[in-house]
């Protein structure tokens, strides 16, 4: 229609014309009806791009509340394979790999490709070009991460490969710190939920106060009864909670309780909101795997087969009494891999000032992130995988797995699909590569040198050292806390 106005003709007559994708070209050699369509095609890509743009900047620049704290937002994409809906992914990772303002990283939003097999991930299916794409995108801006559509736990028998509307019934995530699917009093879906609270227990002290049993099996079960009682209190305590959430009115929260929750549009101003929130989940999280399990047996998971399966064991076991806790208190309980950037440190701090410096377990500034190996671990990428992955099932409120990238990921896009195709072997359901991203402020040149002190280029020291602190990237690493820091320095790659 722009292009009616344009040339003074009228072009009615293609106004519903099928378009298979979005792609741009040069008009030069074009003629007729052919050349019309095209031109309206690299306009409209254009202006797409351009409200690309205009979304990464927003969410990099709104404020949510005093103290400028950018919103945390992320988006799930990848398998909208219609032209449109393909049009509109490419030109977000497109914008995304350009950057911001004068090409720093974008922070904001987390950017998670849906990898589904017949959809977006081998040669042979439609978004296969696009997931190409979003590899390269990841190997120098961080995004997007990876959610394995294809992992058992992350399935609905309700999803249809010809219905056209088979997002609803998709997995979508926050990132390592909410995923929300299964659902006891409505649908099962990710739309229009959320995670209402979520309380972490320290195992590691858990784990401390057992050691002076000298018998193994005694000194074990002692620690799950002293688990139990915890779990007891963090779900009785994540209950009352709610129960207080529940008394709120809809018209306490117009915009949330406007459309946003599932079933909030059928709330008055004067309902109460319980039953549109208790379809949102209540997370159980841990924290420090491997420091509890080098304290009940001397090794960590990642070492030891025997410590392996005691982890294994000791986190089904929160699962369990999560879905008890589930019938007990009529809520939706999950558990969560936590990912603990502050807690790590302030945890740490209190076990060690109580229990003094204990090797292995509160020797280091911070406790390891939930199940994961060690950061400090040397170990292949795929024995990591294995370690981890049986992990996610039992984690459905939240988890990542990560590798660890040396050199340049930028010229190695095929190093991030080998990651991927070992979260579709493993059945691991969410991921991300971690790799070096140096920029400097004042010229803008980049590489992934570690340890960078001054610019190759300009020779400032005005850089940006860029990093993922778990599922999500925090500024430059000047801005992380000491815990995170000596965490960041004591990293290993996987090879």
């Amino acid at each position: 229609k722009t292009l009616e106005d344009l040339y003074g003709q009228d072009f009615s007559h293609l106004y519903n014309k099928p378009i298979d994708d979005y792609l741009t070209q040069t008009l030069d050699g074009l003629s007729g009806d052919r050349r019309i369509i095209q031109h309206a095609i690299n306009r409209t890509v254009s202006r797409v791009h351009q409200s690309m743009e205009a979304f990464i900047h927003n969410m990099n620049t709104i404020h949510s509340r005093g103290g400028n704290q950018v919103v945390f937002s992320s988006i799930n994409y990848g398998t909208d394979t219609s032209a449109e809906g393909r049009c509109i992914i490419r030109e977000l990772l497109k914008s995304t790999y350009r950057g911001v303002g004068n090409g720093e990283t974008a922070i904001f939003p987390i950017q998670i490709w849906k990898k589904k097999r017949g959809v977006s991930y081998l040669p042979e299916d439609r978004n296969y070009d696009l997931y190409q794409l979003a590899c390269k995108v990841t190997a120098r801006r961080f995004f997007p991460n990876f959610l394995n559509l294809d992992a058992t736990f992350n399935q609905s028998e309700d999803w249809k490969a010809d219905d056209p509307q088979r997002y609803i019934h998709e997995v979508a995530t926050m990132g390592c710190r909410t995923r929300v699917f299964e659902n006891r009093f409505g649908p099962k879906t990710s739309i229009g939920r959320g995670n209402l609270s979520f309380s972490t227990i320290n195992i590691v002290r858990l784990a401390i106060e057992c050691m002076q049993v000298e018998n193994k099996e005694e000194r074990i079960a002692l620690f799950f009864a002293k688990l139990d009682h915890m779990l007891e209190l963090t779900a009785r305590q994540l209950h009352e909670r709610m129960e207080f959430q529940k008394t709120a009115y809809a018209k306490q929260f117009p915009l949330l309780m406007s459309s946003l929750w599932l079933g909030s549009e059928k709330l008055k101003p004067n309902d109460s909101i319980a039953s549109v929130i208790n379809q949102g989940t209540l997370g159980i999280g841990f924290i420090g795997l491997a420091e509890c399990l080098v304290a009940l047996t001397g090794k960590h998971h990642g070492e030891d087969e025997d410590s392996q399966a005691l982890g294994i064991r000791i986190v089904t076991y929160i699962r369990d009494r999560a879905n008890q806790f589930s019938e007990q208190y009529q809520h939706n309980y999950s558990v969560l891999a936590t990912p603990a950037e502050g807690l790590s440190g302030k945890f740490t701090g209190k076990d060690r000032k109580k229990f003094g410096s204990l090797p292995g377990i509160t020797d280091r500034d911070y406790y390891t992130n939930s199940n994961h190996v060690p950061v400090y671990y040397k170990c292949s990428a795929r024995h990591k995988a294995e370690v981890e992955a049986p992990y996610h099932d039992l984690t459905r409120g939240g988890h990542i797995f990560y590798v660890e990238m040396d050199g340049d990921a930028t010229h190695n896009p095929e190093a991030i699909m080998r990651v991927v195709d070992m979260m579709d072997k493993y059945n691991i359901g969410y991921g991300s590569v971690n790799h070096n991203r140096n920029r400097c402020l004042d010229c803008g040149y980049e590489n992934s040198t570690p340890n960078l002190e001054a610019c190759p280029k300009c020779g400032s020291k005005h850089l940006d050292k860029l990093q993922r602190i778990t599922g999500y990237l925090v500024g430059t690493t000047d801005r992380w806390n000491n815990a995170k820091l000596s965490e960041l320095n004591d990293r290993v790659t996987h090879n």
